[in-house]
């Protein structure tokens, strides 16, 4: 069962040059509070290291939308599973109003359920 850690509400923007307090990496990771949270429900599209211009421009696409979901106001965190990644990032599902905000991300065609790997998102966008 997931526990609900905080409510939290910031003013996010797109993550640049440290230190990186309140902004996003990408479209499924983000800093709150100087904390950087992976979100674990979903997988998004990769805009730094992504390996075809499709992905990186779905990607990219993805990095706005979640900014734009953690600007539109207080979120709960919770831990759904473990509590941290094998990158030392903290595991968190995001929610508003008891809704996901990756199942927003997901069902906006910008991100994909989380299957437990990263999926080649060139050749699933080559395929549509």
């Amino acid at each position: 069962m997931a526990a609900t850690l905080l409510t939290l509400a910031a003013v996010f923007t797109l993550c640049a040059e440290a230190p990186r307090i309140n902004c996003v990496v990408d479209g499924d990771t983000f800093w709150i509070n100087g904390v950087k949270v992976r979100l674990a429900d979903i997988n998004a599209p990769e805009t730094a290291q992504a390996s075809c211009a499709e992905e990186r421009t779905l990607g990219q696409r993805a990095e706005l939308r979640l900014l734009d979901l953690l600007n539109a106001g207080p979120f709960t965190l919770e831990i759904g599973g473990r509590p941290t990644d094998r990158y030392g990032r903290a595991l968190r599902v995001a929610r508003r109003h008891g809704r996901s905000l990756g199942d927003v991300l997901v069902s906006e065609g910008l991100a994909e359920p989380w299957r437990g790997r990263r999926s080649d998102w060139c050749t699933m966008l080559a395929a549509r």
